[in-house]
C-alpha cells in the first residue's frame, strides 16, 4: 500500500498529469538517447517533495526513513533531500561508478544517510543496486564526467569490486556518500523506479544552503551550472 502511493505519483509524471520540468533531467544523458519515445535514458527528478499535497505530513515514506537515519547516526539527522529515478524499459543505461560526496561541497560532518528505495522489483537485468562494501571508510577517490558538457561523474571502479543488491517493491538499502556504488542499464520490459531520500546532520544541510548548495530545490539548472566540486 505504501510503494503504491509513490507508484502513482511516478505514473502521474510520466503521464504528465504533473509538471515537473523544473526538477526534471537525464542522469544518462552522458550517452547517446536509447529511445527516440522517451524524453531521457534515466528520468532524475529532484525534489519530489514539492509535487506531494500536504508534505511531510502525508509522506510516510519520509518520516520512516529519517527515523532510521536518526537511530544509525544520531538525533541531529534530517533530510537534506530527495528524488525519484526511473530507468526506461530497453534503456540499457548504465548509471557509472560514483560517490554521492563528489557531487556535495566539503563538510566537516560526513554523516549521511541516502535511502535507496525500489518501487518495483529491482534486479541485475532492470538495473539494481551495486554496492562496494566499506567503501563508506573512504578515501573519495577521484571523479571525471564521462561527457564533459553533461553535469553525470564518474570514478573508477568496477564490478569486480562490488556485489549486487537485488531488491523487491517497498524494500530499501541505506548508503553512506563515500559509498561506491553503480547500477547497470534496464534491459527490461518494464520500468525500474526508486525513490532516494537523503539525510545528514542539520548544521551541515543549513551550511549548504548558506553558501547557495541547495541540491536544485529552486530547479535543476541550479545544480548543472553549480561548479563545486569540479575539482574531484
Amino acid at each position: 500500500e505504501l510503494v503504491e502511493i509513490y507508484k502513482k505519483l511516478y505514473q502521474k509524471i510520466l503521464d504528465g498529469v504533473v509538471d515537473t520540468s523544473l526538477h526534471r533531467h537525464d542522469l544518462g544523458s552522458h550517452i547517446d538517447r536509447k529511445r527516440a519515445d522517451q524524453a531521457e535514458n534515466i528520468m532524475q527528478i529532484m525534489w519530489p517533495t514539492r509535487y506531494i499535497k500536504g508534505f511531510p505530513e502525508h509522506s510516510p515514506l519520509h518520516e520512516r526513513i529519517v527515523r532510521v537515519a536518526k537511530v544509525i547516526l544520531g538525533d541531529d539527522m534530517e533530510m537534506d533531500f530527495d528524488m525519484l529515478i526511473n530507468k526506461f524499459s530497453h534503456t540499457d543505461t548504465p548509471t557509472p561508478w560514483h560517490q554521492d560526496a563528489s557531487y556535495w561541497p566539503p563538510l566537516d560532518d560526513q554523516r549521511s544517510c541516502s535511502s535507496w528505495v525500489a518501487l518495483d522489483e529491482s534486479t541485475l537485468c532492470n538495473g539494481c543496486m551495486w554496492f562496494v562494501p566499506k567503501s563508506h571508510k573512504g578515501p573519495l577517490r577521484h571523479h571525471y564526467k564521462p561527457n564533459p558538457t553533461e553535469h553525470v561523474r564518474q570514478c573508477d571502479c568496477s564490478e569486480d569490486e562490488g556485489r549486487p543488491y537485488p531488491l523487491k517493491p517497498g524494500s530499501a538499502t541505506l548508503h553512506h556518500g563515500y559509498t561506491l556504488h553503480y547500477s547497470r542499464g534496464n534491459t527490461t520490459d518494464g520500468n525500474r523506479r526508486a525513490y532516494i531520500v537523503a539525510c545528514r546532520p542539520t548544521d551541515m544541510i543549513n551550511y549548504e544552503r548558506s553558501i547557495g548548495f541547495d541540491h536544485g530545490y529552486e530547479g535543476i539548472k541550479r545544480i548543472l551550472n553549480n561548479p563545486v566540486n569540479e575539482s574531484k
